[in-house]
């Protein structure tokens, strides 16, 4: 087989090179038969038995010659067809068609598609048999060369690489090879195809940009979901403080959390600060509070109600004014917002500059909102306990008035006026349900006028019937709670009046017995108007 060179001027003989013994055998019988006929020329006239033998002998060797000349003439014919039909094939495909010596790994052979795929000549292979080695993109090269020295012994070549055109442009190829073995079973050639794949690699590349993408927002989602439980888990304000910085540094890349809360116009009080265990940063050595009316930087963040990222805060004129933070570069800052109320400030910062992105102040801020929810929920929190200590102990007057209804018939009469007296003045709205149904057995004067019924209006019809609780889930919650923990203190929920207005309750409950069936008294009350959430 020759050695590389242009397609355009292939042509199958290039593939083999044919003997020309077929001509050589026809010139050899004619002479072998000339040469009978001088032998025994002499002879013809007395020619015996043998020699004619002989003579027909000849004659049909030369006979069988010709016709298996003839025969291996047409396979010759056949197979140079072939061939030629193997070339123009190899000549329009798209793929590049290659021959390689497995010794030496010297090119052998390819079509015309090397041309168009890799931008050099077939010339230039010519010239070079292992120029094709160039063509493997500097990274990519020595893994290729080495998986194409296993092939010579294996057989097989299986490899996706990059490979660099002649103008300097990558592209991306897919490589299959085979063996050609002689006789012996030996290696003699590795075949193949090389195929374009730069715009499946490219889609491939995009498809795992978008599948990285997508899990990522699953994680951030999870991860903000899990927040926002976490944080709605309990309403002590410690509790959700700390909540809320760990699940800021689960999401964004800090070294240290702050939660700053608004007191008065301009005051901010560091209420809970959090580190990573690796952090370098020292705890505040500024004070616990800090005045943004001296720092015009932290001021107009409290009066725009925007969020800030700064990559290096060097660059940030203001940013000495914020005093306590001379060693952080990287800082992002998002204001807690419920009701367009500013409820105080969260932030992130770090010692390295261009830490943070604005995927990150993204996840901050996506953050602050349950974080603010939690926040007045807590403070609300706050207050109905202080609201609910007088509760209590009414509560707790009733409920020793009940046990001294067991003792007897008689101090039960004593102790039922005791209460009637004690439930029909009291000044905070009282009312007894039963347990199952929900159904109104008395109120007191301060429940009429709270939700507008008078007591013939409610007594003996069902909290369902009037429509009191403003979501009936929160009813069945109070009755489970009863059945599983005893009395509950100061619930903040929704109840509605006659007239249809939804009032935010700060509500308490016991089970007692009442004409000998189990009922609920209850106790609600308005909160502060400042105390109230706007849902």
């Amino acid at each position: 087989m020759p050695q590389v060179d242009s397609p355009r001027r292939a042509s199958p003989r290039r593939w083999m090179t044919y003997p020309r013994w077929p001509l050589i055998s026809i010139v050899v019988c004619v002479v072998l038969l000339a040469v009978l006929l001088v032998l025994f020329r002499t002879k013809l006239r007395t020619l015996d038995l043998f020699s004619a033998f002989l003579l027909f002998g000849a004659a049909i060797l030369s006979v069988l010659i010709v016709l298996y000349t003839r025969s291996l003439q047409r396979a010759q014919e056949l197979q140079l067809d072939t061939e030629e039909r193997l070339q123009q094939m190899a000549d329009n495909i798209q793929e590049i068609f290659w021959m390689i010596d497995a010794e030496t790994k010297k090119a052998l052979y390819v079509n015309e598609a090397y041309e168009t795929i890799t931008g050099r000549s077939c010339q230039s292979l010519m010239e070079n048999p292992f120029s094709y080695e160039d063509l493997i993109h500097p990274e990519d090269r020595v893994h290729v060369l080495a998986k194409l020295g296993d092939a010579t012994q294996t057989g097989y070549f299986n490899e996706r690489f990059r490979i660099l055109r002649a103008q300097g442009e990558v592209r991306w190829v897919t490589v299959h090879g085979f063996p050609v073995r002689d006789g012996a079973g030996k290696i003699q050639r590795l075949v193949g195809t090389a195929q374009e794949i730069t715009t499946q690699k490219e889609a491939e590349e995009k498809v795992a940009e978008h599948l990285a993408a997508a899990e990522s927002a699953r994680a951030e989602s999870d991860a903000l979901s899990k927040a926002t439980l976490a944080l709605t888990a309990d309403l002590r304000m410690d509790f959700v403080l700390d909540t809320l910085l760990q699940s800021l540094l689960e999401l964004v890349p800090g070294k240290s959390a702050r939660v700053l809360l608004l007191e008065g116009d301009s005051r901010l009080l560091v209420a809970r600060e959090k580190f990573r265990r690796e952090a370098t940063l020292k705890g505040p050595g500024y004070p616990l509070t800090l005045d943004a009316a001296d720092s015009p930087f932290l001021l107009r963040i409290l009066r725009a109600q925007n969020s800030v990222l700064l990559a290096d805060t060097r660059h940030e004129k203001e940013w000495l004014s914020f005093k306590g933070h001379s060693d952080i570069r990287s800082w992002l800052c998002v204001p807690l917002i419920s009701s367009q109320q500013t409820l105080g400030l969260l932030s992130v910062a770090h010692t390295e500059p261009n830490t943070f992105t604005q995927d990150h102040l993204r996840r901050t801020q996506l953050l602050a909102v349950p974080a603010a929810a939690a926040i007045q929920n807590s403070r609300l929190y706050e207050r109905a306990e202080i609201y609910g200590t007088e509760l209590q102990r009414r509560l707790t007057d009733l409920r020793q008035t009940e046990i001294a209804l067991e003792h007897s018939e008689d101090e039960r009469r004593v102790s039922e006026d005791r209460f009637q007296k004690v439930f029909r003045s009291s000044p905070i709205p009282f009312s007894i349900t039963t347990v199952n149904e929900g159904r109104f057995l008395d109120v007191n004067t301060a429940f009429e006028r709270r939700y507008g019924y008078s007591r013939s209006e409610v007594v003996g019809h069902t909290v369902g019937e009037l429509r009191i609780w403003e979501d009936p889930k929160d009813r069945a919650l109070m009755i489970a709670q009863l059945q599983q923990s005893g009395p509950i203190r100061n619930i903040i929920t929704r109840l509605r009046t006659k007239s249809g207005e939804v009032k935010t309750t700060a509500y308490s409950a016991d089970k007692i017995q009442f004409d000998r069936q189990s009922c609920i008294l209850a106790v609600s009350e308005d909160l502060p108007d400042d105390d109230k959430i706007v849902h």
